[in-house]
């Protein structure tokens, strides 16, 4: 039976765990912070998170905290096992908890299952082999559940001659297991919320909040380092006549197909990010890509547009840094070149990309058309797109 100093101390490593979970921003900090204050809780000298892929059929190993066996990384690109070589973690959600079991850890020893003491070792060998193969002693393994379901394990390990874990440590890993799925499923909200305010519902593209995130970040890394940012921005023809005369599901079936066509042209820059406006009205944003290749990108978007049911193709305009457009200094004059640019392309009814200071550098009329002031809101037929100063 524990003693009351070890009690408290453990009272203080589960605090410490909520605190250092509850501080964490991103869902790979918040893995990181489980791992980490789990093996200090446990005393043990390595700690890992793996997540069940039910679909791939594998556990895949999300971080390993403390001392590190040759090939194991902090963060894994790609480190994973079967389940059917370590099926505990599925067996053991339905032979116990669909009987009203709760779930909890279990120890593992280096030993051979025959050898183990104290009924541990019950799940087969392929623990004990991984443990001998990394030079480890013993381990404990909890069961992480979210919403009722297995959502992964967390494992600490000791290494050969200490004390190897006992049912005492099993039981507070089941705690800490407990502990570490409440925070993990609080950044899960929290990114589903962050999804949600930077993703467009219909297309699921970005939407326009995150464009402005992103291009101001953009903008800042061109002026710093001089680095390429092109912006193009697209109006897609005909949605009006659609919704119109074919009725809104059609109208939004043309806009979820032009969002994918968009994605697929975008995949051709690394990093791009293909929003969705509002409306019918899209853009295209890259960074540190030639601009030739976003104007040859821009130009089979143009191409796949035109080819899409019930559509009419799409006005297209692109602004890049990377042509003779003048000074940068801010996100909204680059939106507003490939705002204007767009505008010439549909009012000449453009079937390629109209692209800014590609007609004669600062008395292009593209650019001379964005920077004209702003005309009377009377007369004003178009306001181009841009934070207000």
């Amino acid at each position: 039976m524990a003693g009351d100093g070890e009690c408290d101390g453990r009272l203080r490593a589960v605090v410490e765990l909520a605190q250092a979970m509850a501080a964490a921003r991103t869902p790979l900090e918040t893995v990181d912070a489980a791992a980490e204050g789990a093996r200090r809780a446990l005393e043990g000298t390595f700690a890992a998170v793996s997540a069940w892929e039910r679909a791939r059929g594998r556990l895949r190993v999300l971080v390993n905290a403390g001392e590190r066996a040759e090939g194991e990384e902090r963060f894994p690109v790609d480190e994973s096992y079967p389940v059917h070589d370590f099926p505990e973690i599925a067996e053991f959600l339905h032979d116990e908890w669909v009987g009203g079991g709760e779930p909890h850890a279990w120890v593992e020893t280096a030993a051979a299952p025959e050898e183990a003491a104290g009924g541990f070792g019950t799940y087969g060998p392929g623990r004990a082999h991984g443990l001998r193969r990394r030079g480890r002693g013993s381990c404990v393994v909890a069961p992480i559940v979210l919403h009722g379901r297995a959502w992964g394990e967390l494992y600490v390990a000791r290494p050969p001659g200490v004390p190897a874990f006992d049912r005492a440590d099993a039981d507070f890993a089941t705690v800490l297991a407990a502990v570490a799925a409440a925070g993990i499923a609080q950044t899960e909200r929290l990114e589903e919320v962050r999804k949600l305010a930077f993703t467009d519902p219909l297309t699921g593209l970005a939407n326009r909040r995150a464009v402005d995130a992103r291009l101001d970040e953009a903008v800042e890394r061109h002026l710093a380092d001089g680095v390429v940012v092109s912006l193009v921005v697209c109006d897609l023809n005909g949605l009006k006549r659609v919704n119109d005369t074919l009725g809104h599901a059609v109208g939004d079936r043309l806009l979820e197909r032009f969002g994918s066509v968009l994605s697929l042209c975008g995949a051709k820059l690394p990093g791009a990010l293909a929003a969705r406006l509002g409306g019918d009205e899209f853009c295209l944003l890259t960074v540190g890509q030639p601009a030739d290749d976003v104007v040859r990108v821009a130009e089979e978007l143009c191409l796949r547009a035109a080819e899409l049911e019930f559509g009419e193709g799409v006005a297209c305009g692109i602004a890049s840094t990377g042509d003779p457009i003048g000074d940068v200094r801010s996100a909204r004059r680059l939106f507003r070149l490939a705002d204007a640019a767009q505008y010439r392309a549909k009012a000449a009814r453009e079937l390629k990309p109209v692209v800014a200071g590609r007609e004669g550098g600062p008395e292009d009329p593209v650019v001379r058309l964005a920077d004209r002031p702003p005309a009377p809101p009377q007369a004003e037929r178009r306001r181009f797109r841009g934070r207000r100063p």
